[in-house]
């Protein structure tokens, strides 16, 4: 998980932040993405992809790596702004506001399958969150804050959807609460179309 990180720190690179995104399928709530520099040399046992974790190993490994880290932060980009500019260009903006947010700036990002917005050297790697610890654990950082969300500030606006289980997804669940109570001001009225009929959004 250091092979990206290594090679980079011999070329001279200290402050190597990885950056990646979540809630880019989710029909609910911002997109989120994290950057997170991460000391030279530091190995954090069992960090990998967000999505191959448990919610539990997620949480732990939140607290290691902020604890741990040089440097961390996270931004969001609203469903407004989703519906606005598109999904693909919101996720580029919460990764450049997460980069740009950093305490302490990064001199090389290495990035999930994108290209961030900001002049900096950067590498995109396919299965990032995979292969680099440092944007794994940018992948934690973003689902775990993410996942809060869902589960205690959304929740609690919109109690009628189920947040806190699907996390905004398009489960059976989700599609039954949307067509009762149609769509919150923060689902992406974007996706709706795609999933429903046109006669089901017109009772939108």
């Amino acid at each position: 998980m250091l092979q990206y990180e290594q090679s980079l720190w011999q070329e001279g690179y200290t402050s190597i932040a990885g950056v990646d995104e979540v809630g880019r399928g989710c029909l609910f709530g911002d997109v989120v993405a994290a950057a997170v520099i991460l000391p030279p040399g530091l190995v954090i046992d069992g960090v990998d992809d967000s999505k191959k974790l448990s919610e539990k190993k997620r949480d732990q490994l939140y607290d290691i790596i902020v604890r741990e880290c040089v440097a961390w932060s996270a931004a969001r980009v609203a469903a407004e702004t989703i519906d606005r500019i598109n999904i693909k260009q919101a996720s580029r903006l919460a990764m450049k506001l997460a980069v740009e947010s950093l305490q302490i700036p990064s001199d090389y990002l290495l990035v999930d399958a994108e290209k961030v917005d900001v002049r900096l050297p950067q590498l995109s790697i396919i299965k990032g969150d995979a292969t680099s610890q440092s944007i794994a654990a940018a992948s934690i950082v973003a689902k775990v804050t993410r996942d809060r969300l869902c589960a205690e500030e959304w929740e609690r606006q919109y109690p009628a959807y189920g947040i806190a289980i699907h996390k905004g997804y398009a489960t059976k669940l989700h599609r039954e609460r949307l067509l009762a109570n149609g769509p919150s001001p923060l689902h992406r009225k974007s996706f709706l179309g795609k999933l429903f009929p046109e006669e089901q959004l017109q009772l939108f």
